[in-house]
């Protein structure tokens, strides 16, 4: 069967951007996870900073819901207002 030529680059549109959407939801992750494994507030400051501009973009670019993104704003939160 023929392949048409939009096909074939749609495809490698896809494949670049399911890696980029990979990337950035591990990173996203990770930050959380970071800031979560935090015990002291002068850390989890700056770490705090960096996760809620992270989660703002993903929401931003639909990565996520923006439901999801205000959870976990909201939990990263209060783990942050725990530690005082």
């Amino acid at each position: 069967m023929d392949r048409h030529p939009q096909q074939l680059k749609r495809e490698r549109q896809d494949k670049k951007r399911r890696a980029r959407n990979i990337e950035n939801l591990s990173r996203l992750r990770t930050y959380i996870k970071k800031v979560l494994a935090t015990t002291s507030k002068a850390d989890a400051d700056s770490i705090y900073r960096d996760t809620v501009k992270i989660i703002d973009k993903a929401v931003s670019k639909n990565l996520i819901h923006r439901n999801t993104g205000a959870r976990r704003k909201a939990q990263i939160t209060r783990h942050i207002n725990s530690l005082t």
